[in-house]
């Protein structure tokens, strides 16, 4: 299997065959992943090899470099993917515990926001290399489908000034509707309305909807997902 037939098969099983996902992950531009999988089907610099292997902790490093072995590392547990969606100013570590929050135990994530040395959490997460994250949660529904999917965990950071919102990033958010509060994963984008945002689903299915910025009471960088494929 050529250097490009694997990468093509890393975004297929772990991306659902979505590139920009993909490249969004490692920090890339979509093009360099396209000159790598698409009709040009240049070699990967070793920058981009390194990203790749870095962000994705379960992918077997020893098989995409040298054929040997499995894509995946055996886990004798379960088959767990874990994305990371790094910004060139993360402080890498070799671990952190990241606590494990649920949303419905704590009245939603407003509560965890305001104040979250005073929440207990339900677990505790270690991943290497893990940026600095402050909490974890259970995603549900599919607006961020196929690059995630009901149940599986984000790990977020807490943007404490809106003002400093890295558009295009994906977050957790908190939303003040009607009188309603509503918690929901997007992306976030700059609109053309002023004193607005544009929140963009992952699904096509999902139409972009714009909101205005003071709705938005909390907002938290997604900076990884987990997904458990099966247990046993």
């Amino acid at each position: 299997m050529t250097i490009n037939e694997k990468f093509s098969k890393i975004i297929d099983e772990l991306y659902s065959g979505n590139k920009r996902a993909f490249a969004n992950s490692i920090g890339v531009a979509p093009t360099v992943i396209e000159n790598i999988v698409g009709k040009r089907q240049g070699n990967p610099s070793f920058d981009v090899l390194q990203k790749t292997i870095s962000a994705n902790a379960n992918i077997n490093s020893e098989w995409l470099l040298s054929d040997r072995g499995e894509m995946l590392k055996a886990n004798e547990e379960s088959n767990v993917i874990v994305r990371e969606f790094k910004l060139k100013t993360d402080d890498m570590r070799r671990s952190d515990r990241v606590p494990l929050y649920n949303i419905e135990a704590v009245a939603g994530v407003v509560a965890i926001f305001d104040d979250l040395h005073k929440q207990k959490p339900t677990d505790y997460l270690t991943i290497p290399n893990l940026p600095k994250c402050d909490g974890a949660v259970h995603v549900t529904g599919d607006s961020m489908y196929p690059l995630l999917k009901s149940g599986d965990i984000i790990a977020y950071k807490v943007i404490n000034n809106k003002e400093n919102i890295f558009w295009g990033e994906m977050y957790l958010l908190s939303i003040d509707f009607d009188g309603d509060t509503y918690i929901t994963v997007k992306y976030v984008q700059k609109s053309d309305k002023e004193g607005y945002v544009k929140l963009v689903s992952q699904n096509q299915y999902h139409q972009d909807k714009e909101v205005p910025l003071d709705s938005i009471k909390f907002a938290a960088l997604v900076k990884a997902s987990i997904r458990i494929n099966s247990m046993g």
